[in-house]
């Protein structure tokens, strides 16, 4: 493929193409008349390149990576894949509020507006452009469907995990430890596991508090399904 059909094909600029070759990230071969040209090799470590990009490598951090002998090709898209599950949770709460203030809009309060700018404000503090972006596309794989039933999904778990809470279950309790799968499966369901996105999600947690206290889960709950998954 010549460098200009590949910079229509995937959106690339031709000038991102040609600094990738001046810096050796990503050199294309030469016909006998000169011009760039990119066969499936090539193709395949751009995507590698980008989905590194928006995990939040630099280029030269990526440059290392691709040149290391155990490098996983594999592992790249299974991260890249994790990342874009993350955003997920993040996004349902905003839009459950927007849903909320949809549904009586003419009669909606001023506060409800004011939390709904506190959502989105917040998601922007602790993902970046390409998780939010990634988050979205995860919500219209998943459909509107399976989006509407999660938040349910996840206020009966909760208030499973509170009533053993309450009643001072050990987390090692059979019926604890299958509470807690369900919690990791949910949250590998949005998340895809991904480890850094699952900390900036904690993180979120930690510093919002009444943002957590508004979804129900609070510093002693998340200890105690920490002790059940471990």
């Amino acid at each position: 493929m010549k460098i200009g059909d590949l910079a229509k094909r995937t959106g690339i600029s031709v000038r991102t193409l040609h600094h990738y070759d001046e810096i050796g990230l990503l050199e294309p071969f030469r016909t006998a008349a000169g011009h760039r040209e990119y066969g499936r090799e090539e193709i395949v470590r751009l995507q590698q390149i980008l989905s590194l990009k928006q995990s939040g490598f630099s280029l030269e951090e990526i440059g290392g990576l691709l040149e290391r002998r155990d490098f996983d090709v594999r592992a790249v898209i299974d991260l890249h894949l994790a990342r874009l599950r993350e955003q997920i949770r993040a996004r349902q709460d905003l839009c459950a509020r927007l849903e909320a203030i949809a549904a009586h809009y003419p009669t909606a309060t001023a506060e409800e507006f004011i939390q709904a700018i506190e959502v989105m404000t917040m998601f922007e503090k602790y993902y970046t452009k390409e998780q939010l972006e990634t988050l979205e596309q995860r919500r219209q794989m998943l459909g509107e469907e399976r989006m509407a039933a999660a938040p349910g999904e996840w206020t009966e778990l909760m208030q499973n995990v509170r009533a053993h809470m309450r009643a001072g279950t050990d987390p090692k309790d059979p019926r604890v430890q299958e509470l807690a799968r369900k919690w990791r499966a949910l949250i590998d369901e949005f998340t895809g596991g991904d480890p850094a996105i699952e900390e900036s999600l904690r993180n979120m947690y930690k510093s919002e508090t009444r943002f957590a206290e508004e979804q129900g889960v609070d510093a002693e709950m998340g200890e105690y399904i920490q002790k059940a998954l471990a």
